[in-house]
């Protein structure tokens, strides 16, 4: 076995383990969300900020879109890294096989999806019609292409819960520079406008999954897969559907949350609907560190709970919300000082700049709410715990629609209530998540767990 591409997390100090997983996949992340930040600020520079308006208000779109495909590929890689963490090698290998009849069904379903409602849902939305062209022809590209996107995201959680953080970053440092010189290339040279853009990240993430596959199938043992394997195996996918609903759920109602407010963004016409996707794209650069350790969480704390090392699954969770707090006392500092520098990157228009600068200060505050979510959610998803996670996704919709319709009220208030409201769903989502670390009862969710418990119940 090449011992570069799998990592065995039930020994040695946590937090090395965890920094080890983390930083190449933060690297990864980052160059994802700077080609993400590519399409906003070629778009927006070269089209213009109606176009970028119509980029950013399918953003959430695009993401609930996905979350099926995410939320089972998750589930997937939960089930391989506690039988990973069990020793249980071959039945690895069957997961990951099955994972495959998964992944296309549920990919093209969403694609399907995507591209034919596209219009009705952008209707509901409330989206202004000088930006309702090119958020259609946006989404029903990117969306319509969700096979592509099912495709990376499974391969990534396979890799990633046999603790290999490497493979990923690879590919997709290789496929954030294609993807600058696509938009270039459509955009600026071609003139495809939005469509070009969309073009763009499709194509790139098409090349990034592919070369994760081949090479992971090159140096990883695991994907070495026999005939054997790949018969359909109803138990495992009763364990994969059984983690990866509610995680798609999750993801689903989280991404719903965020369309309501996006539709309440997009009353207040086309300056604020730039500024928010501005300060959007920044944020979600701002998110990678605490994505990637709630990611490294999810796989330490999914190999520990099939190793049933249970308190070393509580000693890396705390460690890391020390390292949460840290992280987010120097983003306040960041958005305070350069705040109007960061969102003049997207647009030229010092209102759009004034506006997005303001909003990114607002929200730096609780950006300790928006890091315990992704650190805890990962330790309840890692250990099996993934209706809790679903029901966090109930707490981010309430919060969002709550929030922004109590704060939509407050004259004073008024645009800023949508930076306020982002804020505050964190704060409370977050400290549900603590609740229930605090609560334990994620001890007892572990699939591995539950199989020895029925086998000794004699069922």
């Amino acid at each position: 076995m090449e011992k570069n591409y799998v990592c065995d997390m039930t020994e040695g100090n946590e937090v090395a383990l965890l920094l080890k997983f983390a930083v190449p996949m933060l690297v990864g992340n980052i160059f994802q969300q700077f080609y993400n930040m590519a399409d906003s600020i070629i778009v927006g520079k070269f089209v213009g900020a109606n176009a970028l308006g119509a980029v950013g208000s399918v953003g959430s779109l695009n993401f609930l879109c996905f979350s099926l495909c995410i939320g089972l590929g998750g589930g997937i890689g939960v089930l391989i890294s506690q039988y990973f963490g069990a020793g249980q090698d071959d039945y690895v290998k069957k997961i990951i096989a099955n994972a495959i009849y998964i992944t296309l069904g549920a990919g093209l379903l969403m694609s399907f999806c995507g591209v034919f409602l596209a219009h009705p849902i952008l209707h509901v939305m409330n989206t202004p019609a000088e930006t309702l062209s090119d958020a259609k022809t946006y989404m029903q590209i990117v969306c319509g292409a969700t096979v592509v996107v099912a495709g990376y995201n499974t391969i990534s959680a396979i890799l990633r819960a046999l603790g290999d953080s490497k493979t990923p970053l690879i590919f997709l440092v290789a496929a954030c520079g294609v993807n600058v010189v696509l938009d270039l290339l459509f955009v600026v040279a071609f003139h495809m406008g939005v469509a070009g853009a969309a073009l763009a990240t499709i194509i790139s993430q098409f090349l990034a999954m592919i070369g994760s596959i081949l090479f992971g199938m090159w140096k990883n043992v695991y994907l070495r897969l026999e005939k054997r394997h790949f018969a359909f195996d109803r138990d495992i996918m009763k364990k994969s559907f059984r983690l990866g609903i509610p995680m798609a759920a999750q993801n689903a109602l989280i991404a719903f949350s965020c369309v309501a407010l996006q539709s309440v963004v997009n009353r207040f016409g086309a300056v604020v609907m730039a500024a928010y996707t501005a300060t959007g794209r920044v944020e979600q650069l701002v998110q990678q560190p605490f994505g990637s350790l709630g990611t490294a969480v999810s796989t330490f704390a999914g190999q520990n709970a099939g190793a049933g090392k249970y308190d070393r699954v509580t000693t890396g969770c705390k460690k890391s919300v020390y390292l949460v707090i840290a992280f987010s006392a120097v983003m306040i500092v960041v958005m305070f000082v350069f705040g109007n520098a960061i969102v003049s990157l997207f647009v030229n228009d010092p209102q759009v700049i004034e506006i997005g600068a303001k909003g990114l200060r607002i929200t730096s505050f609780m950006y300790v709410g928006l890091g315990l979510i992704y650190v805890m959610r990962g330790m309840l998803n890692g250990v099996g715990d993934a209706v809790f996670s679903m029901l966090n996704g109930v707490t981010e919709v309430i919060g969002r629609i709550g929030f922004a319709w109590i704060l939509m009220m407050i004259p004073s208030v008024g645009l800023w209530g949508v930076w306020y409201t982002n804020g505050l769903t964190w704060m409370l989502t977050g400290a549900m998540n603590v609740v229930r670390f605090l609560q334990g009862r994620w001890r007892t969710k572990s699939v591995v767990h539950l199989d020895e418990k029925n086998m000794n119940t004699g069922f």
